[in-house]
């Protein structure tokens, strides 16, 4: 698994169409509210929105992902902390999240205004 993280509107999911070689239709987009996820795309993009639906639906993320697939997400760990509880559990839950799929992945960039820096 390749994971790809950074800031909001960084250009996550353009380095990875033209390092993956991605079309649209290999791609899912996690929606807000939405606790489903199409495991068969060979990318997830937006992991962060589907992390706040599990929030507050109350359940545990699924975190099982294609072995030769792409896994991006927004780093929401930066900025501040927000006052609301269910926000800040979002915030814990991503940070959670993200160490446990590094591990996992066979690679780890994160972007920054465009640019793509090796994590692992």
């Amino acid at each position: 698994m390749e994971l790809v993280i950074g800031g909001a509107y960084q250009g996550k999911l353009d380095y990875a169409k033209g390092k993956y070689s991605l079309e649209d239709e290999d791609i899912f987009c996690c929606t807000e509210g939405s606790i489903w996820v199409d495991r068969s795309k060979k990318c997830v993009c937006h992991l962060e929105q589907y992390l706040l639906a599990c929030i507050h639906a109350g359940i545990q993320p699924d975190l099982e992902f294609r072995t030769d697939g792409i896994v991006i997400c927004d780093d929401i760990s930066c900025g501040v902390v927000p006052v609301d509880t269910a926000l800040r559990a979002w915030r814990e839950e991503t940070g959670r999240a993200l160490g446990s799929l590094a591990r996992q992945a066979e690679h780890v960039t994160r972007i920054f205004c465009g640019l793509a820096q090796e994590l692992k």
